[in-house]
């Protein structure tokens, strides 16, 4: 039976709770209706020992925080959330998912670290609830789920998460919670049962210590593999007793098949409080493919060779008993270098393919070698003559010797899927390899680069329609671009998204590449992220060791405001991935949009690690830098940095950098020199240059200038807005360029009209721009209230900033932008600058 209830129509009596914990009944109908509750109870530490008053404030406290968690939110949004007192604490029922409370517990314990004197417990579980009515005749709550979930919370200490090993199960499934769930095994609880506990934390939330109750050995026994006795003993009859032992017996077959494949424990294991993947073994079953060395005369053939090494390698992922790391961290590796053990420890990797490829028109050698990493023995090698015709078949061959060696198992699925052949035209494949070519290098996130993708893709599937293969990389493409606008978001360039996604599909349905091409085009065009999350996880059990898989799990967690959950599926990602810059580089961003300055600097210290003096990865520390208000360290970075148009954001940072040291006159040449023969493949970029280079002009001094600048831009980005009637950039500069004309009504109209097309509420990431693009313009326009109030708005969310790198707005860049200069002596304005740095 469903329950209806909402928390308005809740109402508890204090310690009522207490009295159901300790299993007293409080009604004995066999036909009470029973619904499943995803459970968190929350208990303060020491109240009793608080004041009255003292109490009532912690409470008081305690409650703004709950109330303020994206968790707590969005269930009482949706009408599934049931809260309950307990006196010292509360319980909080949720019905959607068993995520939602354990996702709670970590907003709570992020959010008490700026309130260090509470010091609350949690347990979380899942289990039967039933309505029933009390003493006053209000409707509680009651049921076996709320006794377990009390004593799982009554073996914790100050910090700790503690979670049922039953819905810790549940969490399991979702490879993003995995790391963080520690296994603490069973402790004795009433009546001589035992209850199996897992302890919840990461980082600095959640308590890793082993909880004191479970330090006094005789009520503790480390998990075995014997079944734990259920604490739990609902009044059921014996045949729905028995359906739920089957189906519970087929659970766990399939579960443990699932991790028996995937070779990972379904729970981590830690008792010192370490994490629990520190010092792991690697694999046997894991794998490195090194880029193939081009042995072609003409080396203009380099990018056949990185297709091929690429082939392979996906062949080998969608193998699910290996362990396979992503090309993007190869890459930057020699194709024979001396160091195989350290470069095996660096990817978490036990054995290490590398290899050749050598094309002479349509004859194809490649050698291949299986080796063992530890010793730099050679466990296969292969050389493979084959006319180009039959390249496939080398590809496949490979794969099969290499997961045979490995004595990895494959289902029938999976070796259909490494014979494939996806093409029987031999220029077509080509084709495609050039365009996979771009897709693959580091430089990739540049118009030029998606360009010519673009341009060998669309090649391939026209000399073979039914490529699926290639018309999936081709939306990939197109849907990457089109969010990046390192293509110009058209209509156009929308439909063909979504032509090329549903011709793969429709080609092949259970094309892993397919469906993810699917799931971008849901999230990047049509930001329908229900959608693209379904299709997402349909794509992951295809493509078990890809990457981008979590990688884009992540995107649409953030755009959506689940910043721990995007956080998660970011180290998941990493964990298969961990030298791939571009996810690493995304990463960082996140931690900038949070304002987590120090923790995005080490992610693109990291970055540069692997790819040193990269442009794009110093511009954005500058950008972190000058958001710090430390502008010597800034001008530092971006002093050795001379990039071209086609590196907008490296561009525009260095002139921003020029703006806030109130200096532009040395940049204006540059900008001049650059707009004086602009590159149309760039579209409305060129436009945007020459709203920086007004904006440069009129901080310089040069009135005329500017505004002679800010007419043409006006009438470049106009000719772009037909076309792009969905590009946020071009109409927020479209904006500030009215804004520098003196034209407020215009103005005032696209920053609205851009707030309109993407709220906040809609788009966590890209929401915040059109709000700091209003905060602008009214603060110009002579608007100070509208600024203030955009402003206050803007410092307390995170989200992606206007200008430059995307950088949000900061107490420092308030102090330090000239645009803020018309409200500078606001008092209210003021107080916003003086105030510390957002967390």
């Amino acid at each position: 039976m469903e329950l209806h209830l909402s928390s308005a129509r809740v109402t508890v009596l204090l310690g009522l709770l207490r009295v159901n914990a300790q299993d007293t009944p409080v009604e004995s109908k066999s036909d009470l209706p029973l619904e499943i509750a995803h459970l968190l109870l929350i208990d303060v530490v020491g109240y009793s020992k608080l004041l009255v008053n003292e109490q009532i404030e912690l409470l008081h406290e305690l409650n703004q925080i709950v109330h303020g968690t994206d968790s707590f939110r969005a269930a009482e949004a949706s009408g599934q959330l049931i809260r309950l007192s307990t006196g010292d604490g509360m319980a909080l029922l949720f019905f959607h998912s068993p995520e939602e409370p354990a996702r709670c517990a970590m907003e709570i314990s992020r959010a008490l670290q700026d309130h260090p004197r509470i010091q609350l417990r949690m347990g979380v579980h899942s289990g039967p609830v039933t309505p029933v009515r009390d003493v006053n005749d209000e409707t509680n709550m009651a049921g076996a789920g709320l006794n377990v979930a009390q004593r799982v919370l009554d073996c914790g200490d100050a910090g700790h998460i503690l979670l049922s090993g039953h819905i810790a199960e549940d969490l399991t499934q979702y490879r993003h919670w995995q790391p963080y769930l520690h296994d603490l095994g069973q402790c004795e609880v009433k009546h001589g049962l035992r209850l199996h506990l897992v302890n919840l934390y990461k980082d600095n939330l959640g308590n890793p210590h082993l909880p004191g109750k479970l330090k006094r050995g005789r009520r503790w026994k480390q998990r075995s593999g014997v079944s734990i006795r259920p604490v739990i003993t609902p009044r059921w009859p014996k045949y729905v007793l028995t359906a739920v032992l089957l189906v519970s017996a087929v659970a766990l077959a399939i579960s443990f098949s699932v991790f028996y494949r995937r070779g990972s424990p379904a729970v981590a294991r830690s008792f010192s409080g370490k994490a629990a993947d520190v010092g792991l073994p690697i694999p046997e079953k894991s794998i490195a493919v090194l880029p193939f060395e081009n042995r072609s005369e003409d080396k203009a053939n380099a990018y056949f060779a990185e297709g091929i090494q690429d082939e392979i390698l996906t062949r080998l992922s969608k193998i699910a008993d290996l362990k396979v790391i992503s090309r993007a961290s190869t890459q930057h590796y020699k194709s024979a270098p001396e160091n195989l053990p350290e470069i095996a420890k660096q990817l978490g990797v036990a054995n290490i393919v590398k290899g050749s490829v050598q094309k002479s028109g349509d004859v194809v050698r490649v050698n291949v070698q299986l080796i063992k990493a530890a010793n730099d023995s050679h466990l296969w090698a292969d050389t493979f003559d084959r006319k180009l015709t039959d390249i496939f078949s080398v590809e496949s061959e490979v794969a099969k010797a290499i997961a045979d060696q490995l004595r990895a198992k494959l289902t029938g699925q999976e070796e259909q899927v490494i014979a494939a052949r996806p093409t029987d035209n031999p220029e077509a494949y080509d084709a495609y390899l050039r365009g996979l070519a771009y897709t693959l290098k580091t430089a990739t996130n540049t118009p030029a680069y998606y360009l010519a993708a673009q341009k060998y893709l669309r090649e391939a599937v026209r000399l073979d329609p039914k490529f699926a293969l290639a018309w999936a990389l081709l939306s990939l493409v197109d849907a990457r671009g089109y969010i990046s606008v390192n293509l110009q978001p058209t209509v156009a360039l929308r439909e063909e998204t979504r032509q090329a996604a549903e011709t793969a599909l429709t080609l092949q349905p259970n094309l892993g590449e397919a469906l993810h091409a699917k799931a971008f085009y849901q999230y990047a065009c049509l930001k329908d992220y229900d959608t693209a999350v379904r299709y997402f996880e349909e794509a992951r059990q295809l493509l078990p060791n890809n990457s981008r898989i979590p990688q884009s799990l992540a995107y649409v967690a953030r755009r959506r405001g689940e910043w721990d959950r995007s956080e998660a599926y970011f180290n998941e990602a990493e964990r298969l991935d961990p030298r791939n810059v571009s996810l690493l580089a995304q990463h960082a961003l996140s931690y900038t949009m949070l304002r987590r300055f120090p923790e995005a600097l080490r992610k693109l210290d990291q970055v540069l690690d692997i790819i040193p003096d990269d442009a794009d990865t110093l511009s954005t520390k500058a950008a972190i830098a000058q958001a710090e208000g430390d502008l010597p360290r800034a001008s530092a970075l971006l002093a050795p940095l001379r990039p071209a148009a086609g590196l907008a954001q490296a561009l525009e940072t260095q002139v921003y950098q020029a703006i806030l040291e109130r200096r532009p006159a040395e940049i204006v040449p540059r900008l001049k020199e650059i707009l004086a023969e602009p590159d149309p493949a760039l579209g409305y970029f060129n436009g945007e240059l020459r709203f920086w280079l007004g904006w440069a002009q009129e901080v310089a001094g040069d009135h005329a200038a500017a505004q002679e600048s800010w007419r043409q831009a006006r009438s470049e980005l106009e000719s772009f807005l037909k076309e792009q009637t969905e590009n946020r950039r071009l109409v927020e500069h479209l904006a500030l360029t009215n804004m520098g004309l003196g034209d407020k009504v215009a103005t005032l109209t696209l920053a609205e009209r851009a707030m309109a097309a993407n709220p906040i509420e809609r788009d966590a990431v890209s929401g915040a721009a059109p709000i700091e693009v209003l905060a602008r313009v009214a603060a110009r326009m002579g608007e100070p209230d509208r600024a203030i109030a955009a402003l206050q708005k803007l410092l307390s969310v995170p989200g992606e900033g206007a200008l430059a790198e995307n950088v949000p707005l900061t107490p420092a860049l308030l102090r330090l932008d000239p645009m803020f200069d018309p409200i500078r002596n606001d008092p209210r304005f003021q107080k916003l600058a003086a105030s510390p740095a957002p967390k």
